[in-house]
């Protein structure tokens, strides 16, 4: 009976969208997905002259990332000025191309379906050739595999690939270097500078870890292997400029000299967390004054956990960036409107800005812990999984990190009045919000398995309403029992029981089918896009 009423109710729906919307284009229609936001000309009252032109080539250099980003994910975006759409201008801007983040689909006609390596590897490549071939390098998230003249594969490290705009990007570092008043600053940039010219990146994210003392910070370069659905090793690039809370980021610092007390109390098997986090983590709140490349193309980043070089965690350890005026934005347009529209009413109350604030520092710290090497001598978590590996990973971070605030919530260790229904409805809600992410990339199949989980244990179930009703104990049983499948297969870098388990978990229900139009037919956007005041 429930599945024929959802049937129904999109049947319906269908039919309304189809005629109130059939004179409009399609960009136009998936353009309001993403609600416009303002970032404001950034405060710059503490900064100094020095500062604010350091700034600027901060700036300078995020455009070159930017510039890099189009070329891996599609080519020149020159291509979109030409197009008589506005609305398809927009949309490919936001999305980086003609294809739809959501789920890959071209929303311009005349394209086909997003090549599942994007622009790292020739399309006609087969996976025998890339087998073949010798070079360990084709391993490296550095490097493009191109066609040779007589039509061999090749390994092209970045720095020669995009050697243009990397050399400028390099010398803005530089130069920002040697305006600087601040030595941990100068040095950062300078490794960076260098880091960016070889695909070397130790030295450098080992001075961004040290670099304490800004009021302003830039996270720059290939950093994470979100664009590459074929084996998932290439890494974009991306670029974060940013300016420190300076009081928030005190209070939260405390939470970084707990990494190891937090990792002994990770579910499962203690093996299947064994990794020694380094003690030198920091966090820091900070305010996002300009995103280039990947962390700006689709639904925004809203917090960030570097570097991923696991012998850098294990050495050093990590830094935790929040970006609170993302998150602000995110909750009050996205999460809050779609917990009112989807959740009854006594698991409305439960929706809490600050505990989904709370829930996304945790879920950031749940990325620095777990295990970085598989127990079994497969090599990296990241190598053993292949295309899994991030997926998974994603998952790992929102369930481990609703666990860990859970527990300190039950602990009155996290320094906001909410309560552990806080943390659950404030969770689960922004769950099957993301899940209109879809399957086109990792983060959008791990909500999706988040979200089958859940009410495959009777987590939370559809009532008569067409609401969701929350258990709150099976809820805190199956964030643990997950986090500790989760920990299990990557521990052991079981790949037949990782893809298993995606395909398995990461489907697009039919009642999610009918939340997506719920959503769409009340406005609520899937996300938000970005208008920078200068």
């Amino acid at each position: 009976m429930k599945t024929k009423r959802i049937a129904l109710f999109l049947a319906v729906s269908a039919v309304v969208l189809s005629g109130c919307e059939k004179r409009r284009s399609k960009a136009a229609r998936l353009l309001e997905n993403y609600a416009e936001v303002t970032i404001p000309a950034p405060d710059l009252s503490g900064i100094t002259d020095n500062g604010k032109e350091v700034l600027n080539l901060y700036r300078f250099a995020a455009d070159e990332a930017d510039a890099i980003y189009w070329e891996q994910n599609f080519g020149s975006k020159d291509f979109f000025s030409a197009l008589a759409d506005p609305a398809e201008q927009a949309y490919a801007l936001i999305n980086y191309g003609p294809w739809d983040r959501i789920d890959n689909r071209p929303f311009i006609e005349g394209f086909g379906t997003k090549p599942a390596g994007a622009r790292f590897y020739p399309e006609d490549m087969t996976d025998p050739e890339f087998q073949a071939l010798k070079d360990p390098a084709k391993n490296s998230p550095y490097t493009l595999i191109r066609r040779k003249a007589d039509g061999s594969l090749e390994a092209v490290w970045y720095h020669d690939a995009y050697k243009e705009h990397v050399h400028k990007m390099a010398n803005y570092l530089r130069a920002a270097a040697d305006i600087t008043i601040k030595a941990s600053v100068r040095e950062y940039l300078l490794q960076m500078a260098d880091a960016l010219l070889t695909d070397n990146y130790y030295a450098s994210e080992r001075a961004w870890l040290e670099m304490t003392d800004s009021k302003m910070d830039l996270v720059i370069g290939p950093n994470e292997a979100i664009d590459d659905n074929l084996y998932g090793k290439k890494a974009s690039y991306g670029a974060y400029v940013l300016l420190k809370n300076l009081d928030r980021t005190e209070s939260l610092n405390a939470i970084s000299a707990r990494l190891p007390e937090f990792q002994a109390s990770l579910p499962g098997e203690i093996a299947y967390h064994s990794f020694t986090p380094g003690t030198e983590s920091n966090i820091f709140s900070c305010d996002v004054i300009y995103y280039g490349g990947y962390p700006n193309a689709g639904y925004k980043t809203i917090a960030i956990n570097f570097p991923y070089d696991a012998r850098v965690q294990e050495e050093f350890g990590t830094r935790t960036i929040l970006f609170d005026n993302i998150i602000r934005e995110k909750f009050n347009r996205t999460v809050f409107p779609a917990g009112m529209l989807l959740l009854e009413g006594e698991d409305q109350a439960h929706l809490d800005a600050n505990a989904f604030y709370w829930g996304i520092v945790f879920r950031e710290i749940a990325k620095g812990l777990g295990v970085k090497e598989t127990i079994n001598g497969k090599g990296p978590v990241s190598e053993a999984l292949g295309n899994e590996a991030l997926t998974l990973e994603k998952a790992k971070s929102n369930v481990l990190g609703t666990f860990l605030l859970m527990r300190e919530v039950d602990a009155h260790r996290v320094d906001a009045l909410i309560m552990k229904q806080d943390v659950i409805a404030t969770f689960v809600a922004n769950i099957i919000r993301s899940t209109r992410f879809g399957f086109g990339d990792a983060t959008g199949r791990a909500n999706l398995i988040i979200y089958n989980y859940l009410v495959e244990q009777g987590a939370l179930s559809r009532k008569a309403s067409g609401k969701y009703s929350l258990d709150y104990a099976k809820t805190e049983e199956a964030v643990e029992s997950l986090t500790a499948a989760i920990l299990k297969m990557q521990a052991t870098g079981d790949l037949s029981a990782a893809t298993s388990f995606v395909e398995k978990y990461a489907v697009v229900p039919s009642a999610i089918k009918a939340d997506i139009v719920a959503l769409e037919l009340e406005k609520i956007p899937v996300d938000i896009r970005l208008k920078y005041e200068r």
